[in-house]
């Protein structure tokens, strides 16, 4: 295409720098040979504290202390109940991972105890959806609306957006957004489905609101470099913008709201929505929506208890204040060799950091609703992001050190990298206690064959955990009065003991699959970087076995050279090995579709979004089924 055809779909340039700061590196951070550059604003917050920081100070002691406590009694009792240490380096290294792991848990279990409180009680100090008003949109800066895209659904993408743009017209703000399409597509024919869809979408909205179509030509940095090419030719002309995923739905009425709350909170360099997950129809996704809304919500709800304004950037569904974000967000490539070196990964933790070194608050506005995005459509799907995620996640355990960053954030790095460090423990827990089971030493046992002092009451404190937030989750929907959103009261305990049962079983198929993830990466496993799937299909069986058929075959076999052997350690294995046994079966049965159909005709793994549709979302998943011709009509109708 001639270039005077290119330049037609996007406004002028105004180009302005993005200049990364190179990393300090690691060991000069802990050694404290790196110097810290204090911004204006970052010395100003630091000379006036707000009245949230003392709160959020208190709250994050009292996190550690329970956390320390908890797993120190823990420890005490597995290591008390045992009289002699037979194996005492296996059984010491046994102690120390159910530490280590048991805090992990105790710190989940604690979030979501919080954000029970915050949801039945509240929270003074945190930024709300209410606080917004109704004020006139800024006059003295526009927002852009972009949607950085690389080889995804083409009628999701154009779908979401339509949308989002139908919405903000009859909010009647439409005006004051600039929308964006930021494709980093390869292939030619998705490049001409991308400039179809566009095309159209542009003729739809017939001048009322301004929607442009770039390609980028030098693909570098992935999703990170996208935004920031689109700063560096456009971000002087914005005072904000809004990150949106390929798969994202925001209503006029939300996006106004962010704009309202950034002009209310001068400090904000970012706030952060909670999307919610909708828009699947397999028994996978229908699981992943329903914990999402019912028991992922205390934890949305919890982090903010924690983190307040210093919270965590998804890296969409978020509005960014572009000045300080252009000259303080850049990402400077990693040092050095191997898998955790080079162009950063996982870039909103890390563009979060940067923005809190830089004096601006990073929020989480988890009660504004309009915000939507998809869950992956079955396990597969899941993985295939998970396997990015990790990647990323354990290469900015290297940036943990950086001077100036605060200390929550390097506490957001850290247990970025042990949300996905923690599967190999937990399979080194299951291995070594089997181990030790085959030569009579496993800690929970006493030399006579029956459970240590304690150990029963261990694992009943141990489960409660486990099993509390999503109890919590449930008595949050009964106690808000909102039963009748997830298809009335006893649907709604049905569906949460179906997830339960669901999640029991995805587990150890997770825990073995982020071990391998893990272990890649530490390896140098070459990474190839996909989008996930936007559209739901059913997982064939034959890429089901191809995934996982060869791990089952090493676990049945293990299980049985046990039960030959006369070992009882089986028992100890089933609750692990066992799904893992039936890995390519499950993986096809709740990747289905049908399957999915017929738990929601029952009514059960319901979400408040399938009971009443705001219109947004009708309007999205109508779009996405329509001909070009018929989306034009309805949207000018």
């Amino acid at each position: 295409m001639k270039n005077s055809a290119r330049a037609s779909t996007m406004p002028t340039i105004v180009r302005s720098p993005m200049l990364p700061r190179a990393w300090s590196g690691f060991w000069n951070g802990v050694l404290g040979r790196a110097e810290c550059v204090v911004t204006p604003e970052a010395a100003a917050l630091e000379a006036k504290p707000l009245a949230w920081e003392s709160a959020v100070r208190v709250r994050r002691r009292v996190l550690l202390a329970l956390i320390l406590v908890a797993t120190a009694f823990a420890a005490w009792v597995l290591a008390s109940g045992q009289q002699e240490l037979q194996h005492p380096i296996l059984q010491g290294l046994q102690i120390g991972l159910f530490a280590l792991l048991f805090a992990w848990v105790a710190a989940g279990c604690f979030t979501a105890l919080m954000g029970f409180f915050v949801l039945v009680r509240g929270d003074r100090h945190a930024i709300s959806a209410a606080d917004a008003g109704d004020a006139p949109l800024p006059a003295d800066g526009r927002t852009a609306l972009i949607m950085p895209i690389c080889h995804e659904d083409v009628a999701t993408v154009f779908a979401g957006l339509r949308a989002t743009a139908a919405s903000l017209e009859r909010s009647g703000a439409l005006h004051a957004f600039d929308i964006f399409v930021l494709s980093d597509s390869k292939d030619e024919a998705v490049i001409a489905e991308e400039r179809a869809a566009f095309a159209d979408l542009r003729d739809s909205l017939a001048g009322r609101g301004n929607v442009f179509y770039r390609v980028r030509r030098v693909r570098t940095k992935k999703k990170a470099g996208n935004v920031s090419d689109f700063c560096r030719r456009w971000g002087a002309n914005y005072k904000y913008m809004v990150v949106m995923d390929a798969d994202s739905v925001m209503s006029g009425d939300c996006l106004q709201t962010l704009v309202r709350l950034m002009e209310k909170h001068p400090t904000a360099g970012i706030l952060q929505t909670a999307p919610q997950a909708v828009g699947h129809a397999t028994l996978h996704a229908r699981a992943q929506q329903f914990a999402a809304r019912v028991t992922g919500n205390l934890f949305t709800v919890g982090m903010q208890f924690w983190q307040l304004g210093e919270a965590h950037y998804f890296g969409h569904n978020a509005i960014i204040r572009v000045k300080p974000f252009m000259e303080h967000c850049g990402l400077a490539p990693l040092q050095g060799k191997g898998a955790f070196s080079g162009h950063i990964l996982s870039h909103d933790f890390v563009e979060a950091a940067l923005m809190r070194r830089a004096g601006f608050h990073v929020w989480l506005v988890a009660d504004l609703v309009g915000s939507y995005e998809q869950q992956p459509p079955h396990l597969l799907a899941e993985l295939q992001r998970d396997r990015r995620w990790c990647q990323g996640n354990l290469q900015n355990a290297r940036l943990i050190a950086e001077p100036g960053l605060h200390a929550v954030h390097r506490g957001m790095l850290a247990t970025g990298a042990m949300a996905y460090v923690s599967a190999p423990l937990w399979l080194l827990y299951v291995v070594l206690g089997a181990l030790l089971w085959l030569v009579g030493g496993n800690v929970l046992f006493t030399p006579e064959g029956t459970l240590a002092i304690g150990i029963p009451g261990l694992w009943a404190g141990t489960l409660t955990m486990l099993v509390l937030p999503r109890l919590l989750g449930v008595a949050a929907v009964f106690m808000r009065r909102e039963t009748g959103r997830f298809g009335g009261g006893a649907k709604l305990v049905q569906s949460a003991f179906l997830e339960a049962a669901l999640a029991m079983l995805l587990a150890p198929l997770r825990m073995v699959a982020h071990t391998l993830f893990v272990v890649g990466a530490m390896t140098g496993w070459k990474l190839e970087w996909k989008s996930p799937p936007r559209e739901a299909n059913d997982v064939a069986w034959s890429e089901a076995a191809q995934r996982f058929a060869p791990v089952s075959l090493v676990v049945a076999a293990i299980a049985a050279a046990m039960s030959l052997a006369g070992s009882s350690a089986v028992l100890w294995m089933m609750p692990v090995g066992l799904p893992l046994v039936l890995a390519v079966p499950f993986t096809v049965l709740t990747g289905s579709t049908s399957l999915g159909e017929r738990v929601r005709r029952a009514r059960l793994l319901l979400v408040p979004e399938e009971s009443s549709s705001p219109t947004v979302l009708r309007q999205a998943w109508s779009f996405a089924k329509m001909s070009p011709a018929a989306l034009r009509r309805l949207v000018t109708a």
